[in-house]
């Protein structure tokens, strides 16, 4: 196995631990605020009005996920009409994203499907964009469903992401082609078995280029979410190669993340988007961020010694 993979895999392993989780919770809170906004949507939204003035988007997102009950489920909907709400008036782009399994779709299909379409009702008058984030693999397919039955009900504002570990993805991309999706591409941040993705960091970066190249050819609308600066200079070579015009695409970037490289592709106007996520459901999204950037581990380490 890749040495890469075979840190995530085991940090994700750890995380998931209820002691570590615990510790994590109080310990480590300076780590917290590096990579997520805030627990409030007013703390989200002045992170947002500073990217703003240095040209980056933000893609904000109300964390939570895996929801255990239906009365769960329905707050975090409360949650995200909030934040719709409250982005309506904003002069920048907006934008949201948002998973199924925090709207109940571990409960019910039918539920997820019923919630998000009751946010797209309201985000598409208002011109809020709706990303749907992709989860795990056992995941996919009903998230594709529920996609494909919101664009065919004719909903345009709302997006979804493909990941490129995983086998199924190029089959899944040319299922989706004829709705001609607004395409979120990532490597994908959970741990998966080797029966169904790549566990070869080469070859899930050559995938998400073939994928990117492919959906660039067949004319959607590209969001490369990365942070390799290989595969960021990869997309611009490429793209300028072909006359790719730089508005069919952008590059996503989470917060906290290389700000400065944000800052640089915007200046070099490129459209760049920071995913911000806030709330206090922080740990997951904390535990992916750890698996994915084996320096956060050492921060992590220091925050629990007191340093």
């Amino acid at each position: 196995m890749n040495l890469d993979l075979f840190y995530r895999q085991a940090v994700l392993s750890v995380a998931g631990n209820p002691k570590v989780e615990a510790l994590i919770k109080t310990r480590a809170r300076s780590l917290v605020r590096r990579y997520v906004a805030g627990e409030t949507l007013e703390e989200a939204l002045l992170v947002a009005e500073r990217l703003e003035a240095q040209g980056v988007h933000a893609i904000l997102d109300l964390l939570g996920e895996m929801v255990r009950s239906e009365e769960e489920a329905r707050a975090f909907q409360k949650g995200i009409l909030e934040l719709i709400r409250a982005v309506a008036g904003r002069p920048w782009p907006k934008y949201v994203s948002l998973k199924l399994t925090q709207l109940g779709l571990d409960l019910s299909e039918a539920l997820a499907l019923d919630l998000l379409r009751e946010i797209l009702r309201e985000a598409e008058p208002k011109g809020v964009f709706v990303r749907i984030d992709m989860e795990d693999s056992p995941r996919v397919e009903a998230t594709l469903r529920i996609y494909k039955a919101l664009r065919e009900e004719g909903f345009n504002g709302v997006g979804v992401v493909l990941q490129s570990y995983l086998f199924r993805t190029e089959k899944d991309f040319w299922e989706l082609l004829p709705y001609r999706p607004n395409l979120r591409l990532v490597k994908g941040a959970y741990r998966e078995p080797k029966e169904v993705a790549f566990q070869d960091k080469r070859l899930i970066d050559a995938e998400f280029l073939h994928l990117g190249k492919l959906a660039l050819k067949e004319g959607l609308y590209v969001a490369f979410a990365t942070h390799d600066p290989r595969l960021i200079a990869e997309v611009k070579r490429y793209t300028g190669a072909m006359g790719i015009p730089k508005d069919r695409f952008e590059f996503q970037l989470l917060y906290g993340v290389r700000p400065e490289e944000q800052r640089r592709l915007a200046q070099e106007g490129y459209t760049v988007r920071a995913y911000v996520p806030y709330g206090t459901h922080w740990y997951p999204y904390l535990s992916r961020r750890i698996a994915e950037r084996p320096e956060n581990l050492f921060l992590v380490l220091r925050s629990l010694l007191g340093g």
